[in-house]
C-alpha cells in the first residue's frame, strides 16, 4: 500500500523515479587518544583534511561560477572562511596537542563546542551559520575517517528522486537536473537558498515532509508533486494512474506554453492585463521571458546578502540588477530593496533576537537604520536605471515619513553619481509595497509620495488575519479570500486609480485562478507571479470577460464570509475555466 506524505511545495512539477537516499550526516567518531610521539602526525592529518576540504569547495565554487555566475558561487565562501577560522583551527590543534586526541576526535569536539555556543540563541540568523558548520564537519570528518565523500553525487543514476533530511546550497549546486527528477526533504522551506536553486533548475521539490528520509527506502519507487507538496512512496496502481494522468496533462500543457507565451494577455472583451514575473535569482530572467513575462514585477534582492559573511559591494549588486534589466529592455523591472529580518538574516548584520521577528526589525526599517548597507544598494539601483526601466520598490512601508527618508537618501546618491560622471536615469520611479493594514488604510496619503503601488498579498493576508503563513497548524486560517482582505484590495485599487498611479499585485494570490479573476475584477491591471504560473494565468485571463470579473468582484465585496467570497467568484467564472486543473492551490484542491 502506498504511503502518502504531505509537505510544502517548493518547486513546481511532477516526477517519479527510484529513491536515492543521500547519507548526508555527521559520522560517528570513536573516542581515541594517541601517544605523544604521534601528535605531529595527527596535526598533519588535520591540516591535510582541511586542505582537501578547501580544495573540494574551491572546485565546486569554480564550477558554479562557470555555470551560474559569480553571485551564486559565493555560497561557498562562508565554509571556506570557517576552515581558516582561528576558533576552528586553533581549538582543534589545542585538543590534539594538549589532550592527545586523534585529529577526528579533536575536530569533532571543537565543532560541537562552537555548535553549542551558537545554538544558545534561537535567533534565526544563526541557522545559516549552523548549516555551514554542519557542512564543514561532515566533509572533514568523512575524509579523516577515510570514508567516501558524501557530497560526491557523480555515481547517481538518471531519473532518481533525491531524498534527504535537508539539503544545503553547496549540495544542490552539484545536482545535475538530468539525473535528479525530483527532491523531497524532511526539513526546509520554500525560501531556503537551496530550494531557490532547485526552482531555478526546474526540479520538482517538496520540503518539510517530516519523515520522508526515514520512511523512504533506497531504490523504491516514489512520486514527487511539487505543485501540491505531496510525496508518494511505493505508489500503488491507483497512485501511478493519477501520476500518469497528471504527467500527460503537464506534457500537453508544456507544449502549449510556448504558444501561449506569445499570445496577448487580453480578456474576451478586450481588456489587457499586464503579466510579470517574480524572480529570486538573476538566472531566472530568461525562463521568465520564455514563459511570456512582460517584465519583472518583483525581483527579490535578498540572495545577495543571506548566508554572507560580508556586505555585498556596489559593483556586484549593479551587475545583478543590470543583468535582469537588460533581459527585459522593453519592459519595466521592479526591484525590491532588501527585505531582511523575519526569516532572512545575513550573518554580517548584528540583528537582535526578537520574540516576533516578522513584527520586528525588518525590511525598510533595517535599511533606514543601516545606511551603510542601504546607500550601497541605492547607488547600484540608480546605476541600473541607465540600462532599462528599473523601478525601485520599498517593502513593508507603513508611513510616508519612511518614503521621504528614502527620497532624501536617493537625492544625495544621485548628486554623488552626477559629480562622478556615472550615468543613471533621473526619471526612474519609486514605489511601495502595500503589505500591512496600516499601509492599505493610509493608501491615499502614501499615493501622494509614490509613483506606484505593489500589493504583497502574502504579508497583507498574514498581518490582516494575524496568521503566521509559515505555521502549518494555522494553514486553514490563512485565507486570501477573507472579506477583510478583499475590501483592503478594493480600497488600495480605488485609491491608486484616483491618484493616477499604477497598482499591481505581486503576491501568490495572483497565481491562483480565482485570485487573478478577483484582482482583475477590482481593476488591478498588472499581476506578477512565479514564472511557471504565467502561461496558465494568461490562459485564465484569455478565457474570461472583464465585465464578468467586475460583477463577481462587486458581489464578493458584499459577501459576509470567506466561503461566500469564494462562491461568488466560482459562480462568476462559471465554466470559462476548469478549476480542477489548478490542484492544491488555496481552496481549489482536487481530491486524490
Amino acid at each position: 500500500m502506498s504511503i502518502v506524505l504531505d509537505g510544502s511545495p517548493a518547486s513546481e512539477g511532477i516526477a517519479s523515479g527510484r529513491v536515492f537516499l543521500l547519507d548526508w550526516g555527521i559520522p560517528e567518531v570513536v573516542h581515541q587518544t594517541v601517544q605523544a610521539d604521534d601528535v605531529p602526525r595527527e596535526v598533519a592529518r588535520f591540516h591535510e583534511a582541511r586542505d582537501w576540504a578547501k580544495g573540494r569547495l574551491e572546485e565546486m565554487k569554480a564550477a558554479t561560477e562557470a555555470r551560474l555566475g559569480p553571485v551564486e558561487a559565493r555560497i561557498f565562501d562562508p565554509q571556506l572562511l570557517m576552515l581558516d577560522d582561528p576558533e576552528v583551527v586553533e581549538g582543534t590543534l589545542r585538543y590534539i596537542e594538549e589532550n592527545h586526541l586523534t585529529a577526528q576526535r579533536a575536530f569533532e569536539w571543537r565543532m560541537l563546542e562552537l555548535q553549542a555556543r551558537w545554538s544558545r540563541t534561537s535567533h534565526p540568523m544563526v541557522l545559516d551559520r549552523l548549516n555551514d558548520l554542519e557542512d564543514v564537519v561532515i566533509r572533514v570528518l568523512h575524509h579523516l575517517l577515510g570514508h567516501h565523500d558524501p557530497s560526491d553525487l557523480s555515481g547517481m543514476n538518471e531519473g532518481v528522486i533525491l531524498v534527504a533530511p535537508n539539503l544545503t546550497p553547496s549540495l544542490i549546486i552539484q545536482v545535475d537536473a538530468r539525473h535528479v527528477a525530483g527532491i523531497a526533504t524532511d526539513h526546509g522551506t520554500r525560501t531556503a537558498h537551496w530550494a531557490m536553486l532547485a526552482r531555478s533548475m526546474q526540479i520538482p521539490t517538496v520540503v518539510g515532509v517530516g519523515s520522508v528520509s526515514r520512511r523512504a527506502r533506497e531504490g523504491d519507487d516514489a512520486i514527487v508533486d511539487g505543485r501540491i507538496g505531496r510525496v508518494v512512496l511505493d505508489p500503488d496502481e491507483s497512485d501511478r494512474e493519477v501520476f500518469r494522468s497528471r504527467q500527460e496533462r503537464l506534457l500537453v500543457w508544456e507544449e502549449e506554453v510556448a504558444v501561449i507565451a506569445e499570445m496577448e494577455s487580453t480578456t474576451l472583451d478586450g481588456q489587457t492585463i499586464s503579466l510579470r514575473a517574480n524572480l529570486d535569482l538573476p538566472v531566472e530572467a530568461e525562463q521568465a521571458r520564455a514563459h511570456g513575462a512582460e517584465g519583472i514585477g518583483l525581483f527579490r534582492t535578498e540572495f545577495l546578502v543571506v548566508g554572507r559573511n560580508t556586505m555585498p559591494g556596489e559593483e556586484e549588486q549593479f551587475q545583478a540588477y543590470r543583468q535582469v534589466a537588460e533581459a527585459f529592455p522593453e519592459s519595466a523591472v521592479y526591484i525590491r530593496t532588501f527585505d531582511l529580518g523575519g526569516d532572512k538574516f545575513p550573518m554580517f548584520l548584528n540583528m537582535p533576537q526578537e520574540d516576533n521577528p516578522f513584527l520586528g526589525w525588518r525590511a525598510i526599517r533595517v535599511c533606514l537604520d543601516r545606511p551603510d548597507l542601504f546607500r550601497t544598494q541605492l547607488r547600484a539601483l540608480l546605476r541600473a536605471t541607465a540600462h532599462g526601466d528599473v523601478r525601485i520598490m520599498l517593502p513593508l512601508v507603513n508611513d510616508v515619513e519612511e518614503v521621504r527618508q528614502v527620497r532624501e537618501l536617493l537625492a544625495e546618491e544621485e548628486d554623488q553619481l552626477t559629480r562622478s560622471g556615472i550615468p543613471y536615469n533621473a526619471g526612474y520611479k519609486l514605489g511601495v509595497m502595500i503589505e500591512t493594514p496600516a499601509a492599505a488604510l493610509d493608501a491615499a496619503e502614501l499615493a501622494r509620495h509614490c509613483d506606484f503601488f505593489s500589493i504583497g498579498t502574502n504579508d497583507l493576508v498574514q498581518y490582516t488575519l494575524a496568521v503566521d503563513r509559515t505555521n502549518t497548524r494555522l494553514a486553514h486560517l490563512y485565507n486570501p479570500f477573507h472579506p477583510a482582505v478583499v475590501r483592503q484590495l478594493h480600497q488600495v485599487a480605488r485609491v491608486s486609480r484616483a491618484a493616477g498611479i499604477e497598482v499591481s499585485v505581486c503576491g501568490e494570490m495572483a497565481s491562483n485562478p480565482l485570485g487573478a479573476f478577483l484582482l482583475i475584477g477590482l481593476d488591478i491591471g498588472a499581476l506578477s507571479m512565479a514564472w511557471p504560473s504565467l502561461p496558465e494565468i494568461k490562459k485564465v485571463i484569455r478565457d474570461v470577460r472583464m465585465e464578468d470579473a467586475r460583477q463577481a468582484a462587486r458581489k464578493a465585496l458584499a459577501a459576509p464570509t470567506s466561503a461566500d467570497v469564494t462562491r461568488c467568484l466560482v459562480e462568476g467564472i462559471g465554466d470559462s475555466v476548469d478549476l480542477k486543473v489548478f490542484s492544491g492551490r488555496w481552496s481549489l484542491s482536487v481530491p486524490r
